[in-house]
C-alpha cells in the first residue's frame, strides 16, 4: 500500500496508515508501509479516523517522513 497525503493549512489527510504510534497535544506520530510519520504543531486532534485514513486538524510547525 502507498502512502498518501495531503496538506492543507489546517488539516492533514493521510491514507494507508498502518499503525498510530502516540497521540499528544501537539505530537503525532504513526507508521505507514516502512515510513515512520512525525506531526508537531499545536492544537492537534483526529478529526476523522478510519480503517486505513485520518484527517488530522491544528496548528503544524513539522512534518517529518523517516524511511525505516
Amino acid at each position: 500500500m502507498k502512502l498518501g497525503t495531503i496538506v492543507y493549512e489546517d488539516k492533514i489527510y493521510i491514507k494507508n496508515y498502518t499503525r498510530i504510534i502516540s497521540i499528544e497535544n501537539n505530537y503525532i506520530s504513526l507508521y505507514s508501509a516502512k515510513k515512520k510519520i512525525i506531526i508537531k504543531g499545536k492544537n492537534l486532534t483526529l478529526k476523522k479516523i478510519l480503517d486505513y485514513e485520518l484527517l488530522i486538524i491544528g496548528d503544524f510547525n513539522n512534518i517529518e517522513v523517516i524511511n525505516e
